[in-house]
């Protein structure tokens, strides 16, 4: 690109539309669903309008982004995920297209709010956690700052689920979310590919050409719904595709000869409509694994085919696709894509293997997402085969070739090569396959990065360190702070002179005014207000009242053993203890506020909720009691209860065994909005202890290496229940009945071998260094200046924790992308 060409694409910002301008598209799609007088126009008529405009306007910046993007012939970043946790749009969309104030204006004329217009919006039920929020948070920067990118998923009917609890028990309800709100999505049917499963695959030669034939499969079309994602200052408008399967012909009785083969046509039709209806269906028999890795494939093989085909449409070749196109895969979900990306190169395009696994290793990248040993997915290959013969055949190549170079460079060691082999003992292990068909492995935490290399792929390292990297988490401020918590984000932009939703660096300038009482007055009046807002929330929704002016110490993430919910726990069975003994120990009012859902299979985690709901219940029951300790069970936590939680939350609970927590971006969300960290130096909470100082976060615990010494030594949680005092008092309350439930069988998992190891993530070990943490943080909160202080440093250090930071390492270290030049304007 020449130097005067460059000179058109810089440093420009989106066109800008007036309220009036506004208004008038809005009334117009109104009139076109024939409403002619705005006294009858209801909320959701204007929600669904509105969003119809939003979208019209995103589709032109999109057409201009497309042709800035060819102009430049930029690289585009392919993030394939298989859930993008992504909300909900409207305001994040009004906020990033700037014309969130307009919209406000325009609702008020029509006798609503925009809470009240935004409320007709569901929660997509397109993910579930960490995972997916992560991936929505990345596509965010990737379009604020300027990167052609496209995300690619699957369009789930219904999301994980709804979650109701009853009498303590969490009932699973279907989130059939798309039924409801589908009005962001644009249908391109005419960019559908065919997706095949099953069958037998033939290799045959014919003229001196290999070639392949595939007989005897099933077929299902994937469909693409795209979702737009707008920057913020810039026209760029990024996309994340979702396919949706649906059966390849429609079909009626008069086609078939016989009986047989229209049942056989309505099998296939009804496999179809299941492939994409539920967000990781139960996986505990053999139809739910076919269908999770029938999921998988679809994902890959329709994006693939979509990413090629474009390619190949604009170039004319596949000459320097691994200059242009960079293809991601966060976590091993998408692991499918190198063995089908081999398939397309050489069955479609007739690219030698050698050719074609140049291209492969040179465009793919891949973050880990976990050190757990069971979340590192692996297939039967009976059932791999079975579903995918072709791609079974591709691996297979692919281990026999990468096990014999192993054999060359360490010959006679079968342990080596047996751990790091791709198919071994009848598994076809995804994390090998990600590590060995990637340039770059990258874990998401200083330390996770470290546990990679030194222990989950310590082979592998030794073998090719330089694939190796990390990049930690982060999180769009732009949601998880300027738009959340509105409160804050006009106080810093009034003191600092620049808004953080322009510039992230703003929140570090609010380190100046760390010892000016007034900001820190100012600082404790925002979060009281962000409570009482909160209290007034839960009060509506739930019919809970909580009382604002106690500490709200928070723990919301996934339920599961590591994240040790259950230590939390015995800290407030220690809490109630001490006040029985002692009705004047606590001097402030303590509010304890879990969200989580537990997976539907995952019965300790039910356990726990349980556990959870009953010991609220008792303590409800107490009249003393209850005046000082308050237990909160956020029912069917999602990211629109996030958004009223995280900015009134006061303790961060992040209190993961160490070693065990990858990342973490729920820390950083609270962080950002003053939360201080009462935690582990586990995952992120490592680096936020070094951007805020140990005097400003409350850690507690074994470390990583003292965790594995434990262990060595031969770790005994008896030791622990025997020393301590307060707890031996908290797990034999566990041997009564609390809230008039059993629960002596978690003592016993604390206590017994009898369920494995007993306490095998050793939360009675960390026990008496978290209670007496709590308890400083506790005599800390007691000092408001010196707590809001805190508060204050925690949310000036937190700008290294933005996604954009994230998104700029990835861009120039692993993607090697640059921005899309915006066209000058002045």
């Amino acid at each position: 690109m020449s130097n005067e060409s460059k000179k058109r694409y810089i440093l420009g910002k989106k066109n800008e539309i007036t309220e009036a301008e506004l208004n008038s598209r809005i009334e117009a799609k109104l009139l076109s669903s024939g409403i002619f007088s705005s006294d009858k126009v209801n909320s959701n008529q204007l929600y669904f309008a509105t969003v119809q405009v939003l979208k019209d306007i995103m589709l032109t910046h999109r057409d201009d982004f497309k042709k800035r993007t060819r102009a430049q012939g930029g690289k585009k970043v392919c993030y394939l995920c298989m859930e993008f946790l992504i909300g909900r749009s409207l305001k994040n969309y009004s906020e990033n297209l700037n014309v969130y104030e307009h919209l406000t204006g325009i609702f008020s004329k029509y006798g609503f709010t925009f809470e009240e217009v935004s409320a007709n919006e569901v929660d997509p039920g397109l993910g579930n956690g960490g995972l997916g929020r992560l991936a929505a948070c990345f596509m965010d920067s990737l379009t604020a700052l300027d990167y052609a990118a496209g995300g690619y998923s699957l369009l789930y009917e219904n999301g994980l689920f709804k979650q109701k609890i009853v009498d303590g028990e969490q009932v699973e309800l279907p989130d059939e979310w798309l039924v409801a709100d589908g009005v962001w999505l644009v249908a391109h049917p005419e960019k559908s590919f065919e997706v095949k499963f099953g069958g037998r695959v033939d290799e045959q030669i014919n003229d001196g050409e290999f070639r392949i034939a595939h007989y005897d499969y099933d077929s299902v079309t994937a469909v693409p719904y795209d979702i737009l994602i707008p920057g913020v200052e810039t026209n760029a408008v990024n996309t994340i595709r979702l396919w949706r399967a649906r059966p390849t012909s429609t079909f009626g009785a008069s086609r078939f000869a016989t009986q047989s083969d229209y049942i056989k046509k309505i099998a296939e039709a009804n496999y179809a409509e299941i492939l994409t209806k539920q967000l990781y269906p139960p996986d505990n028999h053999e139809e739910g694994k076919l269908l999770r890795l029938s999921q998988q494939y679809l994902l890959v093989s329709a994006s693939l085919q979509s990413i090629i085909a474009d390619f190949y449409a604009e170039n004319g070749s596949l000459k320097g696709i691994s200059e242009k196109i960079a293809i991601h895969i966060n976590d091993t979900h998408p692991a499918l894509c190198i063995p089908e990306l081999m398939r397309i190169l050489m069955d479609v395009y007739s690219y030698s293997w050698e050719d074609s696994w140049e291209i492969v290793v040179k465009t793919v990248s891949y973050t880990n997402h976990t050190v757990l040993p069971e979340a590192l997915e692996c297939w039967r290959t009976d059932l791999f085969s079975l579903k995918l013969p072709r791609i079974y055949a591709i691996i297979n190549e692919i281990n026999k070739r990468f096990t014999a170079d192993l054999w060359n460079m360490y010959p006679g060691d079968w342990d080596r090569i047996s751990r790091m082999a791709i198919v071994a003992y009848n598994q076809i292990r995804m994390a090998n396959l990600s590590v060995v068909g990637s340039h770059c492995v990258n874990g998401v935490s200083k330390l996770h990065s470290e546990i990679l290399k030194k222990d989950v792929f310590h082979d592998f390292y030794k073998l090719t360190p330089w694939k190796f990297t990390n990049v930690t988490n982060g999180v769009s401020h732009r949601r998880w702070l300027c738009y959340s918590n509105p409160r804050l984000t006009e106080f810093i932009t009034e003191l600092v002179g620049q808004s953080p939703k322009k510039n992230i660096n703003a929140l570090s300038l609010l380190s100046n005014y760390k010892t000016e009482m007034s900001v820190l007055e100012k600082i404790g009046a925002i979060k009281r207000a962000n409570k009482v807002d909160f209290c007034s929330f839960v009060n509506l929704k739930y019919g809970i009242i909580i009382n604002p002016d106690s500490v709200f110490d928070v723990q919301i993430k996934r339920m599961h053993e590591y994240k040790r919910q259950l230590l939390n726990i015995l800290k407030i069975i220690s809490l109630v203890n001490d006040l029985k003994d002692n009705a004047d120990c606590i001097s402030v009012p303590q509010t304890f506020i879990f969200g989580c859902k537990a997976a539907p299979g995952y019965a300790m985690a039910k356990h726990l909720i349980k556990l959870v709901w009953h010991l609220a219940r008792e303590i409800d029951s107490d009249p003393a009691i209850s005046q000082l300790i308050k237990i909160v069970f956020v029912e069917d936590y999602n990211v629109s209860i996030a958004e009223k939680l995280i900015p009134a939350a006061e303790i961060s609970e992040q209190i993961s065994l160490s070693g065990k927590e990858a990342s973490g971006t729920g820390c950083m969300k609270l962080m950002m909005n003053g939360a201080l960290t009462l935690g582990t130096l586990d995952g992120a909470n490592v680096e936020i202890v070094e951007a805020c100082g140990e005097e400003n976060a409350f850690i507690f615990g074994l470390n990583s290496g003292e965790v594995l010494e434990a262990w060595r030594n031969g770790y005994n949680s008896r030791k622990y229940y025997q020393q301590s005092i307060k707890l031996k008092s908290a797990i034999d309350r566990l041997y009564k009945p609390i809230g008039g439930a059993d629960f002596s069988h978690i003592a016993d998992y604390l206590l017994s071998s009898e369920y494995g190891i007993a306490d095998p993530f050793m939360c009675l070990a960390d026990f008496d260094s978290y209670r007496k943490c709590y308890d400083r943080a506790l005599n800390d909160y007691f000092d408001k200046s010196l707590w809001n202080r805190k508060s204050l440093i925690n949310i000036s250090s937190s700008a290294i924790f933005s996604s954009d930071v994230s998104i700029k390492k990835y861009a120039d270290e692993i993607w090697k992308l640059n921005p899309i030049y915006r066209q000058r304007t002045e």
